[in-house]
């Protein structure tokens, strides 16, 4: 976007009314249709498709290996994300890095994987503040990190999407992947959260 534009949600509701509005003039989709593909779209997207995929890598190095080189291929392996335009950029945790993912635009993120985002993730003070200080802000979310902890901020765009692949616990090492897919949550599959 140019520096003149803005991207607040009433001009990106204002577009998308405007490109529904062409679609419908033009005779290539019936709002009725439209409306079917869009709930088509968000059926399926639910943090648990994020927590099986995180379970996947977390049993399966070389599913792990996959993921971290090209998160858009290994995801569409388990059925997400197909179709998708975005990149999906999955970025590990480690004892001495801990990743967070923000939009400081707007909301961007990986719907299908994480369902609809939190109403924090969208806020201004999230965004703004996450970029600053985010060993604050992470502590105010209950996760203390060791002061050795690097903390990675990765931004999202509307061509790039971040998940992250959150540390396994230690003492799961006898759990099933559907039994470690319930140990995580949408706030790990951000970076708010341990797990």
């Amino acid at each position: 976007m140019g520096s003149g534009d803005t991207h607040d949600d009433a001009l990106i509701s204002r577009r998308v009314r405007r490109l529904e509005t062409l679609l419908e003039e033009k005779g290539v989709l019936a709002g009725a249709r439209l409306d079917e593909i869009i709930d088509a779209s968000l059926s399926g997207a639910s943090p648990v498709n994020g927590a099986r995929v995180v379970a996947r890598a977390w049993v399966d190095p070389s599913f792990r290996s996959r993921l971290l080189a090209d998160g858009t291929a290994a995801v569409q392996e388990l059925g997400f994300m197909e179709g998708a335009v975005q990149r999906l950029r999955v970025v590990e945790n480690t004892p001495a890095v801990h990743n967070v993912i923000v939009c400081t635009l707007c909301s961007c993120y990986p719907l299908r994987l994480l369902g609809p985002s939190p109403s924090w993730y969208k806020s201004e003070a999230y965004r703004s503040r996450v970029v600053r200080e985010p060993r604050q802000v992470l502590t105010e979310f209950g996760l203390d990190l060791p002061p050795s902890t690097e903390i990675t901020v990765w931004d999202s765009t509307s061509e790039t999407r971040y998940l992250v692949l959150p540390r396994r616990p230690s003492g799961t090492e006898s759990l099933g992947e559907e039994e470690l897919a319930a140990l995580v949550t949408r706030n790990a599959l951000i970076g708010t959260a341990a797990v």
